[in-house]
């Protein structure tokens, strides 16, 4: 059976200003930071133990960079992934209660979505399991995205240029990150299992107390400390197990591993992860406002949080994501511990650089233009990391790793420079050089190890739906 999600006014209630309770209390429990990263199997049980309502977790990210989203590839393995399903689709099925897992895939688009519901499809039949299977996409169709640049709905989040149409055609997958509300309507039509493309990490887990008529600043604020397993306790672990129990006016977040606990600091510093601002943290439809919020330690090891609040925006928006191929990249990895070289590193990868253009000229004559290819050296233990905005970038070490970067418009090319920049970083002349036997002792062999397509994340900018569903198709699927 396939089926849409829509719109009604119940979907709607969490933006009024009153909260109608289903329940008292509901129980909430995150089984890690990111499925197929590992996770505690006693934590998950004693978790199970307290009969929590809903069974929930993340299971992608961009922190590993743009190239899982642009090639639709996951960034964990099967094996290690399928372990993770499989243990938290047969405790939720054993109990009765929904699984919930966001971003499927690492990335979130269809080709991610796919990966993983292959593994959850193994998964049923191996157990001979049956159930209802939501499945909501997230990844978006280019001419809805023109669409709405050309209706004036798109907008730059500030770190990337305002969008135009040669940008968004030159993207190889675009996803958008839902909001709670698909999630509250898969659960609506009685989903046993959601699987959903890219989502943010927070609506995962906010979408079942929403849905339950919890106050939304709770919901949200608790959803900050889910989505990242038990990294909110001390000491922090993404791969365990944590649990919060939701109700009217706050709500108690604890570890599931007897070796953790959440103290009043924990709790309260976690809203500083990946957020400019602790106190206010920006969601699909609001903002979660922390300036109120109030963190009580109960016991050793659980945390009372209450004052949280979300203010809702009068414009609904989704955050886009988009991936773009930049080309092909191969590196080489190298280090030197000459002291007459290392004081001069910077004029001496500059005259490399020279030569090698003067070496791509000869050998292709001239046909190879220097847009076709981008030449880097990441000088790790000089300013590797911060480049010139390194404070400590003038201080001599006393040895550096070099990596030599060659991104080209052909794998091929990349190669080939790449060939000609490792060889004459190794042999290039300098004032004072001692011995022409070689500068850098190289790490590894082969030198030189091709990487593959390049990508880049190519959007960042927020888009204005007709509505929260329209972004996301559904399918319900009885297994």
């Amino acid at each position: 059976m396939q089926a849409s999600l829509t719109c009604t006014h119940r979907d709607f209630y969490y933006m009024t200003e009153v909260f109608e309770l289903s329940k008292q209390e509901i129980k909430i429990l995150s089984a890690t930071g990111i499925v197929g990263y590992g996770f505690s199997e006693d934590s998950l049980r004693r978790g199970m133990e307290r009969k929590p309502d809903v069974l929930a977790s993340d299971a992608g990210s961009t922190d590993p960079g743009p190239f899982y989203l642009g090639s639709g590839t996951a960034f964990v393995s099967r094996e290690a992934c399928k372990r993770d399903a499989s243990l938290l689709i047969k405790a939720a099925r054993s109990a009765g209660i929904p699984l919930i897992i966001g971003t499927a895939g690492g990335a979130g688009g269809d080709a991610n979505l796919q990966w993983f519901l292959d593994i959850v499809m193994e998964i049923v039949r191996e157990n001979d399991l049956h159930m209802k299977l939501a499945v909501i996409h997230s990844e978006q169709d280019k001419s809805y995205v023109h669409s709405k640049l050309k209706e004036g709905k798109i907008k730059s989040m500030g770190a990337l240029p305002e969008l135009t149409d040669e940008e968004i055609d030159a993207t190889e997958h675009i996803v958008g990150l839902m909001g709670a509300e698909p999630f509250i309507a898969a659960l609506d039509q009685g989903a046993d299992i959601v699987i959903t493309g890219r989502s943010s990490d927070t609506s995962i887990f906010a979408s079942m107390p929403i849905r339950e008529g919890f106050d939304p600043g709770l919901a949200w604020h608790a959803a900050k400390l889910l989505e990242c397993g038990a990294m909110s306790a001390e000491p922090p672990n993404a791969g365990d197990c944590i649990l919060v129990t939701m109700r009217s006016d706050h709500f108690l977040v604890e570890p599931l591993n007897p070796a953790q606990r959440h103290t009043t600091v924990s709790t309260a510093a976690h809203a500083l992860y990946e957020n400019a601002s602790p106190y206010h943290l920006y969601e699909a439809g609001g903002m979660l406002d922390l300036s109120d919020a109030k963190y009580e330690q109960v016991d050793e090891r659980t945390v009372r949080v209450s004052g949280s609040k979300f203010i809702r925006d009068t414009t609904y928006r989704i955050k886009l994501e988009a991936a773009s191929r930049m080309g092909y990249r191969t590196i080489s990895i190298m280090g030197t511990r000459d002291p007459i070289l290392i004081d001069q590193i910077d004029d001496y990868l500059a005259n490399v650089r020279k030569t090698i253009q003067m070496r791509v000229d000869d050998a292709f004559k001239c046909e190879v233009k220097q847009s076709d290819y981008r030449l880097g050296f990441h000088v790790y233990g000089k300013n590797a990391i911060m480049g010139e905005s390194d404070p400590n970038k003038d201080t001599t070490p006393n040895e550096l790793g070099i990596v030599i970067d060659v991104v080209a418009v052909t794998p091929e090319l990349s190669q080939v420079i790449l060939a000609f920049s490792r060889t004459f970083t190794l042999h290039h002349d300098f004032p004072g050089r001692k011995c022409i036997a070689g500068n850098m002792a190289v790490a590894f062999s082969p030198s030189d190890i091709p990487m593959g397509p390049v990508y880049r994340f190519s959007m960042e900018h927020l888009v204005e739906p007709n509505d929260p569903y329209e972004m996301f198709k559904a399918e319900i699927l009885d297994v």
